[in-house]
């Protein structure tokens, strides 16, 4: 029996990741999470929960007491928001990346499996996204974007985690933006925020897409996502894995998913100001290093995924953000999970 702890278990990742464990039969699923899910709601039965938050001042004592005896720990804990908070962020997400590579070192997990992203990449202008990056690529984030910091950070956190314990595989998952439709609710409430109804998708049709020319970025389904998490651990594969999948995204590509007419083209210093007044009045919650990120991420090679773990999406993208699309459209969650973040 393989015994595997998922930190963040509730969170976007994390739901998708519960359902493709579960799909194992010889795995024994541990779920973290700071606000424990409904469990009578799938796809958290199959799991045995712990609260704890992993930024906390006694979380490696706590992580490690659970982490004990498990096989693999694939940490997914994040927090997207508040973005006017800083130091809140940190603290979960590099603090909490810390003390998980602390309990796992305490007690021995043999390998960590640990949620980085494109955005840990450093950034490229429209000329650069033209050509495909693998992992080498310098993974020194967007000094614009908190998120991109953050993740870039934890990457040197596990370059030191690796050197300092070699005995641990350390895997590193860098995948593009993650869709799935029971992420809907959830998507709109860190991003939009309460003022955008979910069924906005609705009355946006037969209307035009304003973005900047430099929106050019990958996706892919969340539960294509958990497949590829599956596989490292399943293989013991350590290093960082780029996870995408076809069509790159483009304005155009964008728009059609929308059901919009088209797109027009807008100046990224344009939009860029219109985030940051309306972050700034409180109008929604997303700052303008999420504009950034969207503009500046490379577009990244799977070839290593697709050769080393055997990995193929089985979503396009655009399906992926179609499904996502028709979940704002109906107002999809998953039931029973309280906030979806971790």
């Amino acid at each position: 029996m393989t015994r595997i702890v998922v930190t963040g278990a509730t969170g976007n990742v994390g739901t998708a990741v519960l359902r493709r464990l579960a799909a194992e039969p010889d795995v024994q699923v541990v779920g973290i999470a700071r606000r424990l899910p409904d469990v009578h709601t799938p796809p958290y039965g199959d799991a045995v929960w712990h609260a704890v938050d992993v930024g906390a001042a006694d979380a490696v004592d706590q992580l490690a007491a659970v982490f004990r005896g498990a096989d693999a720990v694939i940490h997914l804990a994040w927090a997207l928001q508040p973005t006017h908070d800083i130091p809140a962020q940190y603290r979960t997400n590099v603090v909490g990346t810390a003390n998980v590579l602390a309990a796992v070192a305490r007690v021995e997990v043999p390998q960590v499996v640990v949620a980085s992203s494109v955005g840990a990449y450093r950034g490229v202008d429209v000329e650069g996204k033209r050509r495909r990056v693998d992992e080498s690529f310098p993974a020194e984030g967007i000094p614009t974007a908190t998120y991109a910091i953050h993740k870039a950070e934890n990457e040197r956190v596990m370059d030191e985690f690796a050197a300092a314990y070699p005995s641990v595989v350390v895997t590193r998952m860098r995948p593009g933006l993650v869709f799935q439709r029971h992420a809907a609710a959830e998507l709109r409430g860190l991003f939009l925020g309460p003022v955008v109804p979910m069924r906005i998708v609705r009355w946006i049709r037969w209307s035009v897409l304003p973005l900047p020319y430099a929106f050019v970025f990958q996706a892919v389904h969340a539960d294509d996502l958990a497949d590829a998490f599956w596989r490292t651990v399943d293989r013991r594969a350590g290093g960082a894995f780029n996870i995408a999948a076809s069509p790159v995204l483009t304005p155009p590509h964008i728009a059609r998913v929308l059901g919009m007419r088209g797109a027009v083209r807008i100046p990224l210093r344009l939009l860029r100001g219109i985030v940051t007044l309306t972050w700034r009045l409180r109008l929604q919650p997303t700052d303008a290093g999420w504009i950034d990120i969207a503009a500046s991420v490379p577009v990244m090679s799977t070839e290593r995924a697709r050769t080393e773990l055997g990995w193929e999406a089985r979503h396009s993208a655009t399906d992926a953000l179609g499904e996502l699309v028709a979940g704002f459209a109906d107002g999809t969650n998953v039931p029973g999970s309280g906030p979806l973040r971790g």
